[in-house]
């Protein structure tokens, strides 16, 4: 009788352990699907981050995984947090790789945000490489992707990038958040998002 209940708890436990780990692999797969279905992959990363970034904006909107949203909705700095480690530091990117237009995206990626250095998830501690300027996407280039990327530092890094101010455009466009990871061996992004927006008068 006591080997009979021993297997059924072995039995159960297991059962239990595939429940979760099926519901893991959703929430990677739900991630993984939206990037590559939205073209993220590889237009902007090669492979998906494993898992979702929480971006909400002031206006009340909350960015998830390609969903559509309105300048106005977007045009002020957002709250980003993701599953970080207290002793770890961090890159958060905000990038448009279809600037001007998806179908010709000769100026990709344009740099909305970058943010290094960040201890933790604390972002307001970062050190601000481009300051944030929302989406603001040309009248008749349709929808824009706008991704947003965390990757986790080796350690406490030195950026030579030019430091961009938010009152001007010049030296955002061009940029590559894949290019800039390899630059300073940041590996694949850990975490990921994206909305999309198109022109509004």
């Amino acid at each position: 009788m006591g080997r009979l209940l021993r297997f059924a708890i072995v039995l159960l436990l297991a059962e239990s352990t595939m429940i979760n780990f099926s519901v893991f692999a959703r929430g990677m797969s739900s991630v993984a699907k939206a990037f590559e279905e939205h073209g993220v992959v590889p237009d902007v990363v090669p492979k998906a981050p494993a898992s979702v970034i929480k971006v909400n904006f002031p206006s009340g909107v909350e960015v998830n995984l390609g969903n559509k949203l309105t300048p106005t909705q977007v045009r002020d700095v957002p709250t980003v947090s993701w599953d970080a480690e207290p002793d770890n530091y961090y890159v958060l990117a905000m990038t448009d790789p279809d600037a001007p237009s998806r179908k010709e995206p000769t100026l990709r990626e344009w740099n909305h945000w970058l943010v290094g250095n960040i201890p933790g998830g604390n972002v307001t501690a970062g050190e601000t490489l481009t300051q944030f300027i929302g989406s603001g996407p040309p009248q008749g280039t349709g929808f824009h992707r706008y991704v947003f990327l965390v990757y986790q530092q080796p350690g406490k890094l030195n950026f030579d990038e030019p430091r961009l101010t938010n009152e001007s455009n010049e030296n955002r466009d061009g940029f590559s958040i894949a290019r800039f990871a390899t630059k300073y061996n940041l590996g694949d992004p850990i975490s990921g998002n994206f909305y999309q927006c198109q022109y509004e008068d």
